[in-house]
């Protein structure tokens, strides 16, 4: 019998400072958006037969004055460019620009194998205006908002019958806060990684948030769940019966944990950069929901209780 419950003034407080280590890290290097929520383009390309040189890109593209443009070379001789220009004349003026500079002739075909002379292949190019931009960041967050005030009525339901020692509404006031934990930390990581790493937040991010909102929040309730049942059979006093119903779960959770860790890091060293950002929100998330369900929610609960009981006493 693990000793969880017992031991919750170690779980709460490393939550607590994990989660004001994330805050700080938002409050100070911010978040980095990407293109589908700040508009912009972004356009990658493989240069053939030539050394990326980031210098000599930005001094080609000097000339068109372009805002906030960004030259990222990265893996096989590719180089993603990021500006807030977004027309279809400027993505042409940009890859015109760099045929100039690396002495590429109008006759070539692009991305085709000339031998030994350079050519540039145009891998990517999205653009997305700022009017929609906005827009999106917007709906995502009511998104979130939403996923949240839906979870919360429905555990609220589905606890209903029991209202001792903790009322139904408690258990759904719990699962928030542990969600809150599980986004925050979630955040903070990759407000730290677009800090050093130049990785960004987009609508894949999003998604990936609303998949852990419901991870973390089905785990959390498998543990509740067992809770409940074991209430109205158990003549230990409400702590003990919290961590036996914690510990006849938590082998469960980390399995379950564990076996969607280990695919999720498959495709995240095995898949395509595209899609890096929106599995490793996953894998992040998935890890901290599953710590949240058992060492917060449930530490949480007897928390609530023995203050409630404190003050009555009182």
């Amino acid at each position: 019998m693990y000793k969880i419950i017992p031991l919750r003034k170690i779980w709460l407080s490393l939550s607590a400072v994990l989660v004001t280590l994330s805050i700080i890290a938002i409050a100070v290097w911010g978040l980095n958006f990407g293109l589908d929520f700040t508009g912009g383009s972004l356009l990658e390309l493989k240069i053939h037969n030539q050394e990326v040189d980031a210098v000599q890109i930005k001094e080609a593209l000097a000339p068109l004055e372009l805002s906030s443009l960004v030259v990222q070379p990265t893996e096989n001789d590719t180089v993603l460019l990021r500006f807030q220009n977004s027309t279809e004349d400027i993505h042409k003026e940009v890859v015109g620009a760099l045929e100039s500079s690396y002495g590429i002739n109008d006759n070539n075909v692009e991305g085709e194998d000339l031998g030994s002379q350079a050519s540039i292949e145009e891998l990517r190019f999205d653009a997305v205006g700022p009017s929609i931009g906005e827009e999106l960041k917007g709906k995502s967050i009511n998104a979130i908002i939403l996923v949240l005030i839906i979870i919360v009525i429905y555990i609220s339901l589905v606890f209903k019958k029991v209202s001792k020692p903790v009322a139904s509404w408690k258990y759904g006031i719990i699962a928030i806060i542990a969600l809150f934990h599980d986004v925050v930390i979630t955040l903070g990581v990759f407000a730290v990684l677009g800090e050093f790493m130049n990785l960004e937040i987009n609508t894949p991010f999003v998604a990936a948030i609303l998949t852990v909102l419901g991870y973390s929040v089905n785990d959390t309730i498998v543990v509740f769940d067992r809770i409940r049942e074991n209430l109205p059979k158990q003549l230990d006093n409400f702590a003990k019966t919290v961590n036996r119903s914690v510990n006849q779960t938590v082998t469960r959770s980390i399995n379950t944990s564990t076996t969607t860790l280990l695919v999720l890091l498959s495709i995240l060293f095995l898949g395509g950069n595209s899609i890096k950002e929106f599995i490793l929100a996953l894998a992040i998330g998935a890890l901290i929901g599953t710590y949240s369900s058992i060492f917060l929610a449930s530490p949480l609960l007897v928390v609530w209780n023995d203050f409630i009981n404190k003050k009555i006493k009182d």
